[in-house]
């Protein structure tokens, strides 16, 4: 389940009410940024285990262990962080940011042709090359009980007896992941042509994760090839 840390917003002109002269490729509000609960805990928790068991072997281990630990940890901790902790989405009013395991995707809104929910959630851009956001994972589980309270709303309209909540039936009841969705396709249909939202796809490898990874790997391969 994804959830979303809203981002105060800047103001958008002077203290005067009049409006500044920023360029119109600055945003207005600061990112909103969207990540997973469940992936962070899983992976502080994972961090955890590894610092533990591979801590032990460096201190205690003897002859090649303790090198043979180190390597581990170099590829293991990268690896944990770029699927765990890394992954976020970040939108303004301008662009859409993903950080992914390996990648940074940076989309203007102009570019962006359709947000996709299915047994993932993806975003599409205009030359058809789609990028998954691991950071707002589907959770089937969600639209079960969404669709449950939806029931229930419905019901109780058709009763009459919903109270103050009768009102509130005929609005459709999402999980939480897509309803994340749904928010940034607003976002994209509102912003798709403002001038600051123009612009092409651009993609950088994490360099970060990759480089440390790469490193312990091939020094893993190297010690035991060496027995």
């Amino acid at each position: 389940m994804s959830t979303s840390d809203q981002a105060s917003a800047s103001t958008p002109g002077k203290p005067d009410g009049k409006p500044d002269n920023r360029p119109d490729n600055k945003p207005v509000y600061k990112d909103r940024a969207y990540r997973s609960p469940a992936g962070l805990v899983g992976g502080v928790l994972l961090l955890g285990l590894i610092a533990w068991l591979g801590g032990d072997a460096v201190v205690s281990g003897d002859g090649r262990t303790p090198w043979l630990a180190l390597a581990s940890m170099l590829v293991a901790v990268p690896v944990v962080v770029a699927f765990s902790v890394r992954p976020a989405v970040f939108a303004n009013d301008d662009r859409l940011r993903v950080r992914n395991p390996f990648r940074v995707i940076e989309l203007p809104w102009a570019s962006v042709v359709s947000l996709r929910s299915g047994y993932t959630n993806e975003v599409i851009d205009e030359s058809g090359t789609k990028y998954q956001l691991w950071a707002i994972p589907v959770s089937l589980r969600g639209r079960k009980k969404a669709h449950r309270q939806q029931a229930r709303e419905a019901r109780r309209a058709a009763r009459g007896d919903g109270g103050g909540r009768t009102a509130d039936a005929g609005r459709p009841v999402r999980a939480e992941a897509d309803q994340v969705m749904a928010d940034l396709r607003d976002l994209c249909e509102a912003r798709a042509k403002a001038a600051g939202s123009q612009g092409e796809p651009s993609v950088r490898w994490a360099w970060e994760i990759v480089g440390p990874a790469a490193a312990g790997a091939v020094l893993l391969v190297v010690l035991i090839a060496l027995g």
